[in-house]
């Protein structure tokens, strides 16, 4: 054990230390059995002296160091790593430049979503690049190792808008005060398993984190169900949270819609971002609804740009629902990448304006909703946001009995899953009958 304090002179040759006009940043990582914690503090635009460094190197990363700060000794939890370093500077801050600190949550840390999701987040890409951000990933017991690698990369990026990474397996630490929790980490479906037995067995992980965000989180945290299948998760999880507001909850259809923009888009031989108004309805599922009706093409009725209208009723809907098999099938993984953008998509589409006439898909508490779609499920619908979070519903949208048939098939799905899992939310026993049709996404099981 090496311990190394009171560094009052600055060194030119000293990585640790920087002028004062620069913006300097701090690390300190402490672990636990349960939870782990990365400081990335900035200092005073004008500090009037060097901050003090404390800082402790250990070999084999056991037992706790005391550490000599400002005269008097303090047991400090181990460092993970070679070193810790503490700069003598309040976590809070704050700058003319850059906002408060918004804390994001993240389960699932350790996959191969989070692992896209996460360096998005930490470079501004996101939230802007005046938003600093303090990252809170939540994994199990068996990828603890794993998000201590994903730590030491996040550390190793020198991310200027990151400040701080905690690490643990207990969602009641972990959620802590969180503004957003993205909520990707889910049991995979295995080999024979029932669709109902997939609905049991991850209801109850999400059961466990909304009650965990009810007590914990921000009263206004905003909630995005990635794990599947991610409607009744949603659901499971916002009658878990009765303390937050049922609307803040939301479950990722953003990637089919990104899919079914890009079917348009290669059918009209246009660039995707001639696409506008692209509504998926309905569950993250093959009863989806993909809408043609309201979309546009560089201003127009799709199916004024796109005459074969056969292949809009019959050939588009399969051609976004099997996108994720044909991708495993060509590249033998699921589609981690393009899910972590859409992620980033959708929460950018509630933290900016949504531009004049267009909206986006998000799954979202049916109370109140102006489509005749039955109340208290969690459903996909057209949205537009102010950029403050929040979001309204979509009015000016035309649904024809061709459109109104297939939401039908989809509600009437997601309200026989809502029995499923009737003891999961507080609506008596459970009763499940799917039938025999599997509806899992390609690429999902």
């Amino acid at each position: 054990m090496m311990a190394m304090s009171d560094l009052s002179t600055p060194k030119t040759t000293s990585p640790f230390l920087r002028s004062s006009s620069q913006l300097r940043l701090s690390s300190k990582l402490h672990l636990s059995n349960q939870f782990r914690h990365l400081h990335l503090v900035p200092p005073p635009l004008h500090a009037t002296s060097i901050s003090k460094i404390s800082c402790s190197v250990s070999q084999n990363n056991q037992a706790p160091v005391a550490v000599q700060e400002n005269g008097s000794v303090k047991t400090k939890k181990e460092c993970y790593g070679v070193f810790c370093l503490t700069y003598d500077l309040k976590a809070e801050e704050e700058t003319k430049s850059w906002k408060k600190m918004i804390n994001i949550a993240v389960s699932g840390a350790a996959g191969m979503i989070s692992n896209h999701l996460l360096f998005k987040l930490a470079s501004g890409s996101v939230f802007g690049p005046d938003q600093p951000i303090a990252l809170k990933l939540l994994g199990s017991e068996r990828s603890i190792q794993a998000l201590e690698g994903v730590a030491m990369e996040l550390e190793d990026s020198l991310f200027p808008l990151l400040r701080e990474v905690d690490i643990g397996t207990d969602p009641y630490e972990v959620f802590q005060d969180v503004d957003w929790a993205l909520l990707i980490g889910a049991k995979p479906r295995g080999p024979g398993m029932e669709r109902a037995a997939l609905l049991d067995i991850n209801g109850q992980i999400f059961a466990e984190q909304g009650k965990a965000l009810n007590a914990v989180a921000s009263p206004n945290v905003k909630v995005l169900v990635v794990g599947n299948p991610c409607n009744t998760n949603a659901l499971i999880c916002l009658k878990n949270a009765p303390n937050i507001p049922a609307k803040n909850f939301h479950a990722l259809t953003r990637l089919d819609e990104n899919r079914a923009k890009c079917q348009l888009a290669l059918k009209a031989g246009v660039f995707y971002d001639k696409v506008s108004n692209m509504t998926i309805w309905g569950n993250h599922s093959t009863t989806q609804v993909p809408d043609f009706l309201n979309a546009r093409i560089n201003g127009r009725p799709v199916k004024e740009v796109i005459t074969d209208h056969k292949w809009l009723e019959e050939g588009f809907t399969e051609s976004v629902q099997k996108r994720g098999g044909l991708l495993i099938q060509k590249w033998g993984r699921s589609s981690a990448a393009s899910t972590a953008v859409s992620i980033v998509d959708a929460i950018k589409s509630l933290v900016t304006p949504t531009p004049e006439g267009d909206w986006f898909s998000t799954g979202v508490y049916t109370n109140g909703n102006p489509y005749g779609i039955a109340e208290d499920l969690v459903f996909s619908m057209p949205c537009r946001s102010k950029g403050d979070g929040d979001y309204e519903l979509v009015n000016d949208v035309e649904i024809d009995d061709y459109l109104r048939k297939r939401i039908a098939k989809s509600e009437a799905e997601l309200l026989a899953e809502k029995k499923c899992v009737a003891h999961l939310t507080g609506d008596g026993i459970a009763f499940c009958d799917l039938g025999p049709v599997d509806t899992m996404l390609p690429g999902e099981v």
